[in-house]
């Protein structure tokens, strides 16, 4: 029987910081260690554990906030209950102020205001409602997105649910983590997608599957290598391979053995699976995957079945069950506090099944509200909020962590970004939605490269000094035809982007200023 590789027993031929540490001691070995951390406390703790190692439990340290950790989960496919709500609610709002929950791009919940002191009791809370956040952070594989209206899409072509939740469970042996995978050369996205509009973003995953039929069969064409890093932004390539449903899952594990134990470790700017890709070329990655899988694979089909422009999911929309209805609240830019979750439990299990799904433009849907509920639905205060025909900018915006509580962002998006497309708004008429991205720092988190207007945090100058400021980017394209954006002006300070957002909004997307009547 082949031996399971581990963080110690993987040869690498580097000695850099982070390769070091996880050969000395590997990240899920904390888990044990909780009680023992909660009852040092964060400033005694060993600084590698602290910083590092928790987070393969999805605990991160955050020196812009200390004694504040950040949790991230694992949602796969972005669905939970209205119990697990609840949880991550009561999680949050015992931190007042400090406590939020943030929806990533990655159908997600990352949790703000954590105390290592509570660390024990908030795992047993998670057990209690089977939530995991292990392998979330660190060199692992990140949450798996798929269809954030799996099983309700009449259009769909495949149910990515089921198929989502058994690549997780082998990844994490079930949510309580897996040696196996958890010393990975860098970070892993996979995605699957059973619709025709590109819901999750294919093109920005290292390991994406997308629909297609061969000789009338369906499957999925077989995406590999996307990415987005400080140092390269690639889109996904084709791998030149069909695999029915049912292989789906072996071909997962195959691809990421073939990673683990090959993937570039010396540098860490080019580690990711596209760099091997590069150093091997495609064929020969194919065939070392087609060993691992004991088979080979059959081509890819000539085409896919991605002949759909993107949906966002918001508003109210026909299921394919009879007589019931989903609907998409857009949550500005993803930020959701203690009440607001509560309240969103509440709406699940009044007007639904309990059931609550995240989407990887930051929203929530709520599936199967019955068609005599619509009515009443309209009526919920909360809709105010979180809005069903929310403005055209606002409906499209999206944005990372930022300054406010990430290290790594150069400057605050969130706030800024609500406060910017408010100012906007007032200004302009909008005929389209527009999406504009923001993110802190070149690590991409809010995926610039794939909104029709990013921004990229960086420091510019004004009047001879340092500021706050943003790369532009334009032309990205989801959906159909998928393709990145590429940068077009570079170093605007935060301060003078409202006019030339204005510009670019009138130019470009037919925007008309406001006509102001006097009264």
């Amino acid at each position: 029987m082949e031996a399971i590789m581990t963080a110690a027993t993987i040869n690498t031929t580097s000695q850099n910081k982070f390769e070091k540490l996880k050969a000395e001691k590997d990240g899920l070995s904390v888990k044990a260690e909780l009680e023992k951390f909660a009852t040092l406390g964060w400033e005694a703790m060993d600084e590698t554990d602290r910083d590092h190692r928790l987070k393969w439990l999805g605990v991160f340290f955050r020196p812009v906030t200390p004694g504040k950790f950040m949790m991230r989960l694992r949602l796969p496919n972005g669905i939970l209950n209205s119990s697990q709500m609840r949880v991550l609610a009561e999680v949050v709002q015992r931190y007042g102020d400090d406590g939020c929950a943030d929806i990533t791009t990655r159908q997600n919940f990352q949790l703000r205001g954590i105390r290592i002191e509570d660390l024990p009791e908030i795992f047993n809370r998670f057990r209690e409602v089977e939530l995991t956040s292990v392998q979330s952070g660190m060199d692992n594989v990140r949450n798996i997105t798929g269809d954030p209206i799996a099983g309700l899409d009449a259009s769909e072509l495949y149910d990515t649910r089921e198929l989502v939740e058994q690549i997780q469970a082998m990844i994490t042996n079930n949510g309580v983590g897996n040696a196996e995978f958890s010393n990975l050369p860098r970070k892993f996205n996979i995605a699957i997608t059973g619709g025709r509009d590109n819901s999750v973003h294919a093109e920005i995953n290292d390991l994406a599957f997308v629909p297609a039929f061969t000789d009338g069969n369906f499957g999925f064409n077989i995406l590999v290598g996307g990415f987005f890093s400080a140092k390269r932004c690639d889109a996904a390539i084709p791998l030149n391979a069909w695999v029915p449903p049912q292989d789906v899952v072996a071909v997962c594990r195959a691809i990421l053995e073939v990673y683990r134990d090959n993937g570039l470790r010396a540098n860490r700017q080019k580690s990711r699976l596209m760099w091997l890709i590069d150093e091997w070329g495609l064929e020969r990655f194919r065939e070392e995957v087609e060993l691992r899988l004991g088979k080979s694979l059959l081509p890819g089909a000539a085409h896919d079945e991605i002949d759909w422009e993107k949906r966002d999911h918001i508003g109210i929309h026909k299921q394919k069950q009879s007589d019931l209805y989903y609907a998409g609240l857009q949550i500005p830019v993803g930020r959701l506090y203690a009440e607001d979750m509560f309240e969103i439990a509440r709406l699940a299990e009044v007007y639904g099944t309990s059931e609550i799904r995240l989407t990887v433009e930051q929203n929530i849907v709520i599936p199967n509200i019955s068609d005599v509920r619509l009515a009443s639905f309209f009526t919920e205060s909360l809709l105010g909020k979180f809005k069903i025909n929310p403005e055209p900018l606002t409906r499209a915006l999206v944005s990372c962590t930022g300054a406010q509580f990430c290290n790594f962002a150069l400057i605050e998006t969130k706030n800024r970004a609500l406060a910017m497309i408010k100012a906007l708004e007032s200004e302009l008429e909008m005929t389209q939605p527009v999406r504009i991205h923001w993110t802190g720092c070149p690590n991409s988190c809010g995926q610039p490269q794939v909104a029709d207007i990013g921004l990229m945090g960086t420091k510019a100058r004004k009047n001879g000094k340092p500021v706050e400021g943003v790369d532009i980017y334009m032309g990205g394209k989801v959906g159909k035809d998928a393709h990145l954006g590429t940068c077009v002006t570079k170093g605007v300070p935060c301060d003078d982007l409202q006019p030339v957002l204005q510009e670019l909004l009138v130019t470009h997307f037919g925007a008309k200023p406001k006509v102001l009547v006097n009264t």
